[in-house]
């Protein structure tokens, strides 16, 4: 009788833990993913330029990438980075680099070194990395230009090649 009644206290608890489970999940913040509202964010430039607001970059596809200076595999992916940006200058396109590092030195001589043009941004707070749950670095979310999560793409990509170039033009609304 005494294993029941604890078999029953214990199968109890269980059911009561799924449930709390289950409610805490129904109150975090959705996946971030295709589909989602990108998370708003104004972060300060690299450059001293005043914050930038992704909400201001409405009406362009925009392409968001957290990184940090220490990350060897976002190392390996911004020269490719670079080069899609150049060969996208002019269109309705842009490309946000949102460093989570926790100081701006190393990252001023990484962009010198690798001679990047395309606006870095300071998250050393890491609050945006957060909203877009950007955990695994590199992480980049191909935006729309209403301000949706196209892509999620954890991991370095050699973001030059024809695959991401086509994609980037189609949303743009221009032939490949």
């Amino acid at each position: 009788m005494a294993s029941r009644a604890g078999i029953a206290v214990i199968a109890g608890l269980v059911a009561l833990g799924a449930v709390l489970i289950l409610l805490s999940d129904r109150s975090q913040a959705p996946y971030v993913d295709a589909g989602v509202q990108a998370p708003a964010f104004a972060l300060p430039r690299l450059d001293g330029g005043g914050p930038l607001a992704l909400d201001s970059l409405r009406g362009r596809v925009v392409l968001v990438n957290f990184w940090a200076t220490w990350c060897k595999p976002c190392e390996d992916e911004m020269p490719s980075m670079e080069r899609l940006y150049r060969s996208l200058v002019g269109e309705r396109f842009e490309m946000l680099a949102v460093s989570v590092d926790e100081a701006a030195p190393p990252v001023v001589e990484f962009r010198d070194r690798y001679g990047l043009s395309f606006p870095i941004l300071l998250d050393a707070g890491r609050g945006a990395a957060h909203a877009f749950q950007a955990y695994r670095l590199p992480e980049s979310f191909l935006i729309d230009a209403r301000g949706r999560v196209v892509q999620r793409y954890i991991g370095p990509r050699a973001w030059d090649a024809p695959e991401y170039r086509s994609r980037i033009r189609n949303l743009l609304g221009v032939l490949p």
